[in-house]
């Protein structure tokens, strides 16, 4: 047993925390931040015990909309410590035990060396003789975000990212004093019941909003951020005020808001879903979203797609949508190969007959006879792709199953989501599977070794487009919720498993667009559909958004052009993806000639460029966009390269500075990438680090590459 006077010093040069043990209460997190980082000054009197647990029969000592403050997370008392080295990770796990219950909880913390990211879960343990009936357990508590300075809490803004079909990644900026009022006045009250809440439900993990949120110093620019790093709805974040310090709490699915349950039996374990803090010392949300950025590099499967970058053409957004056959298709697999594709997905419909609705069929995937009629089938479509050095693709919905289809009624009942004893049916004829079974994946892996080791389909797009609501009771005496928990990780298990068996495949991940932007799913699969959205000046503020919820090089963004776009359209749909992933598509073989050498040229500029994606990290010189503003920036940097794309949609002025403080005081070379026709220019300001663009037209768009030119006598 540790002297219970003693406090926890760990960490490493860019991260450190302080964990006061107590003499008579439980273990506090005290101080998180950069070492010497006077805004991170220990909190000798931060009120959060380490971990929060909740039971049926423990709750809360303080009620409200909160989980913290819990009966159990005061009673658990430090029983040991341990710090190791993983590597490049640093490791703290500290085990805390109440010996009334006989729980015990172990929390673990591991941080990249040199990254100011802290990763964190729980595990917790039943060493009692009786069962623990879980309600809620926080992955992570931090009592101590703004320090050790009340006056802090009035600087303090939250931030979160509203994520819906058609408008995914809209960040919004409110005081914390909003939702955790100062209720004090002639008499002191350090205990309110009000807290920030969001949370996510069903088996989409970022429908309605994404799995992060944060909080920044308007004064300072300190901003932490943080991630749920998990892949259904079930996840819960609540930020607010206890004892004149503002907290955070990142939860995976719980009672309140998921109606989750979990019977902990005498010697049963039981682990949280992973959560990320990152921590910028200044310089606002750019710096923190960063160091997320290269966190999640350094946490995700290694796969060569990362580094290669091919563009992908997709038959489905402004082009076939749903309906491609052997006549449609070979046309635009030449068209595609003359732009510069090297990937060709056949997306929806290619396994539905043509007098069939795709949306009901899926389950088998079988090709149609009637889509691709020839004596070679779909493998004339997919030979011709191959012809061209083009990777061929395809479209699954992989948990989906058609309710009048032969899976549905080849599989068993347990492997399908039920609640009461019913199989859950959603989206008009749908079934969903439940991947804990053996069948359900068994079905599914045979669909794509058949795919991919069979036919040489080399891209699959996992797609998703139901959400079966709270999840399944397919066990007796289980919780729905419960069920899509364990259903959530034994897809992170099949995912691993397919890309086991064939390291070479790309997957997508795709949910109705952005509805699964998640860092679970983005640490196994290699790109993510940011949108679906079909309107290039909309898409212009999701593409510049993306990077705050998936590395730039993971960031799937369709670039759509349609016949009847003027070139200056033309060129603003292409620019939409030339920092991300370019998902080519659209009616190529319509196109105009000028209209197509602008998708030709932006093609070639994405390939001289995308080298640098990946070791690229985002800011906003603009801020992050909203979802109306008329000029929207998204800047990529290099440790020598900085690449800009602007939007100008609409409005009169024709001119914005935009802040580049990182290249404050150097002399800079500002040059068009794309279009190289267009009328933007440009004018940098080194004393004050700002670029004058004008852009002339609305709408517009251009992609800027900036370059520190060597200083006299260098």
């Amino acid at each position: 047993m540790s002297d219970p006077h003693e406090t926890i010093r760990w960490g490493h040069h860019a991260l450190e925390l302080e964990i006061a043990l107590g003499e008579h209460g439980a273990p506090r997190l005290t101080r998180l931040g950069a070492p010497g980082d006077k805004g991170a000054a220990p909190r000798p009197g931060a009120p959060l015990p380490l971990v929060e647990v909740t039971t049926a029969d423990l709750g809360r000592h303080w009620s409200g909309r909160h989980l913290v403050n819990t009966v159990l997370g005061g009673r658990l008392r430090h029983r040991a410590h341990r710090a190791t080295r993983d590597g490049d990770w640093h490791v703290l796990a500290v085990e805390l035990h109440d010996p009334e219950s006989g729980l015990t909880a172990e929390a673990v913390y591991r941080s990249p060396d040199g990254l100011p990211v802290l990763r964190a879960e729980v595990v917790l343990r039943n060493e009692g003789p009786r069962t623990l009936h879980l309600e809620s357990v926080a992955s992570l508590v931090a009592g101590c975000l703004t320090g050790a300075d009340p006056a802090a809490l009035d600087d303090a803004d939250l931030l979160w990212a509203e994520n819906e079909w058609f408008a995914e990644c809209r960040w919004h900026r409110q005081p914390l004093r909003v939702s955790s009022p100062e209720r004090s006045g002639r008499f002191h009250t350090t205990s309110g019941r009000s807290t920030r809440v969001v949370a996510g439900q069903g088996v989409w993990s970022s429908c309605g909003h994404l799995p992060m949120g944060g909080l920044t110093d308007r004064e300072s620019g300190r901003t932490w951020l943080w991630q749920i790093e998990h892949n259904g709805g079930g996840w819960r974040w609540e930020c607010g005020v206890r004892d004149d310090t503002a907290y955070a709490a990142l939860y995976g699915p719980d009672d309140a808001d998921h109606g989750w349950r979990h019977p902990l039996e005498p010697g049963a374990e039981f682990r949280t879903v992973p959560v990320a803090l990152a921590y910028g010392a200044e310089g606002g949300p750019d710096a923190a979203f960063a160091a997320l950025t290269a966190y999640r590099r350094a946490t995700r499967r290694p796969h060569t797609d990362h580094h290669r970058l091919p563009v992908v053409f997709n038959d489905y957004m402004n082009c076939l949508m749903g309906d491609p056959t052997t006549a449609k298709l070979l046309p635009l697999v030449d068209a595609a190969a003359e732009a510069g594709a090297e990937c060709f997905v056949i997306d929806a419909g290619w396994y539905a007959d043509e007098d069939e609705n795709w949306w009901e069929t899926v389950g088998a995937w079988e090709p149609s006879a009637s889509r691709f009629p020839g004596p070679d089938g779909i493998h004339e479509v997919l030979d011709r792709i191959r012809s061209h050095g083009m990777v061929p693709g395809l479209w699954l919905e992989p948990e989906a199953v058609g309710v009048a289809g032969p899976v549905a009624a080849a599989l068993p009942e347990e492997a399908f989501f039920r609640r009461d004893g019913h199989r859950v049916e959603e989206g008009g004829g749908r079934y969903h599977l439940d991947l804990r079974h053996p069948a359900a994946r068994a079905h599914l892996d045979g669909v794509v070794d058949r795919l991919v080791g069979e036919w040489g389909v080399g891209y699959l797009k996992l797609d998703h487009n139901t959400d079966p609501g709270s999840g399944t009771s397919a066990h007796p005496g289980e919780a729905p919720a419960a069920g899509l928990l364990g259903h959530n990780r034994a897809q992170l298990d099949w995912l691993d498993g397919i890309l086991d068996r064939h390291p070479d495949l790309v997957v997508e991940n795709c949910a109705s667009g952005g509805m699964r932007m998640d860092h679970a799913l983005l640490s196994r699969v290699q790109l993510q559909s940011t949108s679906d959205q079909q309107d290039l000046l909309r898409y212009a503020p999701i593409a510049a958004a993306a990077p705050t919820a998936v590395t730039p090089e993971q960031g799937a963004v369709w670039a759509y052009p349609l016949p009847e776009d003027s070139p200056d359209e033309v060129a603003l749909t292409m620019a939409n993806a030339l920092l991300g992933r370019v998902h080519l598509s659209g009616r190529l073989t319509e196109l105009a000639p000028r209209a197509r050498d602008l998708v030709h040229e932006a093609v070639a500029v994405y390939k001289s460029i995308r080298a640098d994606l990946p070791q690229a990290l985002p800011a906003w010189p603009l801020g992050l966009p909203a979802w109306e503003d008329p000029w929207i920036a998204l800047a990529l940097r290099t440790p020598t390269t900085t690449y800009v794309t602007v939007w100008r949609r609409h409005g009169t002025d024709a001119v914005r500075e935009l802040d580049l403080p990182h290249l404050l005081g150097a002399e800079v070379r500002a040059e068009v990438l794309y279009p190289a026709a267009g009328r933007a220019t440009t004018a940098w300001h080194p004393d004050t680090a700002a670029l004058a663009l004008t852009l002339p037209a609305a709408p517009s768009a251009v992609l800027l590459r900036l370059t520190e030119e060597p200083s006299e006598g260098s």
